[in-house]
């Protein structure tokens, strides 16, 4: 049976990809205990928490690039919800944790570029067939049709998807800016590392964190990668 994930990447010319799956609904319940916490210090942003205010809410572990199907399927989740029951988009919280291995998909093109990432992940460009130089899920590329377009990490920010990302994978970022670009301070190392996340993107202390606190906040869990 086609799905449309399959049919995207079709489109795009893959021939080797995985299909990704549809996730399962989340039920709507009324916020845990955990939704009323509030932040001792500023060091990490948490006012994503207080914009989970949906009905339904979903939170999407990602801890594997696996061809950025995570991304796929919380976008799916949305659509699909809609579809079937007519929901507002502003009913559906869908959060997305990128963490551990899938860290590089919270990175920008200059990042996959200039660190030969496609190449590390075994992401190739599926019209030249050579690595990717790109974050394959940032954007969708030029000429996507209409029913593909929302099909990408910025697109689904931009509809107020919430994206998440582990600040202890993030240390390996840093680690490999630091060594490429011979910076030999952390501080500015982890500078230099943040220019090159894609905004919007919000870093936690950690992957396992973030998910627990998107659960405490009401999400339904899916393991999504």
């Amino acid at each position: 049976m086609s799905t449309p994930r399959r049919d995207f990447l079709g489109w795009l010319g893959a021939s080797t990809l995985f299909a990704a799956a549809g996730a399962p609904l989340a039920a709507a319940r009324p916020p845990r205990p955990g939704a009323g916490l509030q932040p001792v210090s500023g060091e990490w942003e948490m006012g994503w928490v207080d914009h989970l205010t949906g009905k339904y809410r979903a939170v999407f572990d990602s801890p594997a690039v696996s061809d950025g199907d995570a991304v796929f399927r919380a976008i799916m989740w949305r659509a699909q919800h809609k579809e079937v029951y007519g929901t507002p988009l502003e009913d559906l919280n869908a959060v997305l944790v990128i963490r551990h291995q899938a860290i590089p998909l919270a990175m920008n093109d200059e990042y996959w570029a200039a660190y030969d990432i496609g190449k590390q992940t075994k992401i190739k460009d599926e019209k030249t067939k050579k690595w990717s130089v790109v974050n394959p899920v940032r954007v969708t590329p030029p000429g996507t049709p209409p029913k593909w377009a929302d099909f990408s990490l910025e697109r689904f920010m931009a509809q107020g998807g919430i994206v998440l990302a582990c600040n202890l994978a993030f240390g390996e970022v840093v680690h490999t800016v630091a060594t490429k670009e011979k910076i030999k301070d952390r501080a500015a190392a982890v500078a230099r590392a943040k220019t090159m996340l894609i905004p919007g993107i919000i870093l936690q202390p950690s992957g396992v964190f973030a998910v627990l606190r998107a659960q405490e906040a009401g999400c339904n869990y899916i393991m999504a990668s």
